[in-house]
């Protein structure tokens, strides 16, 4: 099978209904010749990433606009987290908005296709959204994300050393020479108290991203520990499915020879009664030729 033909097979395995992928991979695998092993390998997606796979496919236009806004908020975090400007407040915003939009699609397709819509599975698709884009193939996801952390700093635009911006200068009092060297007059109060807060507030601004740097790792253990019970979950629910498929086929199997069986049992009736009936009827042919032979035997003797 060629490459890009593969592909494209590919490509419809992840679109079909969440129930046939088990069926269509390993009825793909068959037909695909060299490539048999690395088709058998593919991983069935949990059924978060299953929905967010289809909004690629079904969608395109809120997908482009999830993962063009995720491009610019991530690319202002980073400015801002060099010491560079950015607007992050917009693009964070913005991005936002389309992790908002995108949800409510992917929930949408979640519904029709007729899975239930759970706390968990509706977490692992937003946060699955909003780490988007990943390193796997877009429509292809075999896994629930989890966003970098610094998207869970949204709206701190102050980072971890980042210097604060100096105080201006006070004016210089109009008709006096500002004093040079050694003589020059001692600095305002107003300049050491606006220092201060500045400190103070670059401090807070560390204080509140080690609180949302910790706040992140624990949501990130959390969906972590989500994803990893509902991939075994769902890898239970794989290997049951194949139970049940396998199960089916013998049963089937099963049947059928219970069919031909049944069908030689009745074949060999109707030919054990058509010898029974031959059997009757030689017999009284026998028996007729008998009383013929003993008739002609009593003429004789008389």
């Amino acid at each position: 099978m060629a490459s890009r033909a593969l592909d494209d097979q590919i490509d419809r395995l992840y679109q079909l209904p969440l129930d046939e992928f088990t069926a269509a991979r390993n009825a793909l695998a068959k037909d695909a010749g060299a490539d048999a092993a690395s088709v058998r390998s593919l991983v069935k997606p949990p059924v978060a990433a299953w929905a967010v796979n289809q909004l690629f496919w079904r969608d395109r236009k809120v997908w482009d606009a999830l993962i063009g806004a995720a491009d610019k908020a991530r690319q202002a975090h980073k400015a801002v987290l060099s010491g560079k400007s950015g607007d992050v407040r917009s693009l964070t915003t913005a991005h936002n908005e389309a992790v908002e939009e995108a949800s409510k699609a992917t929930l949408d397709i979640l519904a029709k296709a007729g899975h239930p819509q759970t706390d968990s599975t509706r977490q692992a698709i937003t946060t699955t959204l909003r780490a988007l884009p990943s390193d796997e193939p877009p429509g292809r996801l075999t896994r629930a994300l989890q966003p970098a952390g610094f998207e869970a700093l949204a709206g701190l635009s102050i980072a971890r050393g980042v210097v604060a911006p100096k105080p201006p200068k006070p004016p210089t009092p109009i008709g006096r020479t500002p004093a040079a060297g050694p003589a020059a007059s001692p600095k305002p109060k107003a300049d050491t108290k606006a220092m201060t807060r500045a400190r103070e507030a670059v401090a807070a601004a560390d204080r509140a991203i080690r609180t949302a740097q910790q706040a992140v790792q624990r949501e990130e253990f959390e969906v972590k520990k989500a994803a990893r019970d509902e991939e075994r979950a769902s890898r239970a629910v794989e290997k049951a499915t194949e139970a049940v498929e396998q199960a089916q086929a013998d049963l089937d199997a099963a049947q059928k020879e219970l069919t031909t069986a049944a069908r030689k049992r009745e074949s060999s009736e109707k030919r054990l009664q058509e010898a029974e009936q031959a059997v009757t009827a030689a017999k009284e042919r026998a028996q007729s030729a008998d009383d013929a032979l003993q008739k002609i035997s009593s003429g004789a003797d008389h």
